[in-house]
């Protein structure tokens, strides 16, 4: 692994570990909420997003899941924090101009080389605020109660995703369970509600995901 790589892992895992305050065993119906440390996530501002294409729905209320997806594009070896954000761009511009949707489906993104970026406008201010989040355009009958979250890559059988996706995935997932009072058991894959394979092996690795999350929540 690159030292600057090794490095940010330790600093994100480090991150990952100070996440505090609440115990979420998988299954429990109601989380505490919990303060934690903040992931370093790049807003539309900092990537140079497009403008939306219309007006974005502000819900005033909080998810009462995560939804994970992965991007189907290239598995890459280029782990920097500019192809984080060429790939948030080649996502805005596939959901704006091919599928013809407001802004990017997905509230956040995740890379192979572990830079987390927002995806649909507005998304990180009310990941901040704790009380109300964006509406989405990711899952089909969930997008008025699901946090949409992408990893970079094509995660079909065979494929493993990199320890650095991995790590700020759980990260990611363990603050927004905090800021928004949601359980660890609540994190679940796209397959579950509808007839696609997304997000692949992410799909089978959900219940370690959901145990690192609480993990991470009761450090």
């Amino acid at each position: 692994m690159h030292p600057h790589n090794a490095l940010r892992r330790r600093l994100l895992l480090s991150g990952a570990a100070s996440l505090a305050a609440a115990t979420v065993l998988p299954g429990t119906a109601h989380a505490r909420d919990a303060d934690a440390m903040e992931p370093d996530i790049d807003s539309t501002a900092d990537w140079g997003a497009r403008s939306p294409q219309g007006t974005i729905g502000l819900l005033r209320y909080r998810p009462s899941r995560i939804v994970i997806h992965h991007t189907v594009s290239a598995n890459g070896s280029d782990f920097s924090r500019a192809q984080a954000h060429a790939h948030a761009h080649w996502v805005q511009d596939l959901h704006l101009d091919k599928n013809d949707w407001v802004d990017t489906g997905y509230h956040f993104l995740v890379s192979r080389g572990g830079w987390i970026t927002e995806g649909r406008h507005g998304s990180l201010r009310a990941l901040a605020g704790g009380r109300d989040f964006v509406l989405g355009s990711h899952t089909s009958g969930q997008n008025e109660q699901a946090v949409g979250i992408a990893c970079e890559g094509a995660y079909h059988a065979g494929a493993v995703p990199p320890d650095a996706q991995w790590d700020v995935l759980v990260t990611l997932c363990a603050y927004v369970c905090a800021r928004y009072g949601i359980p660890s058991a609540r994190l679940h894959g796209h397959k579950e509600y509808g007839g696609t394979l997304c997000p692949g092996v992410y799909h089978e690795m959900l219940p370690r995901l959901r145990e690192e999350v609480a993990a991470a929540r009761a450090a």
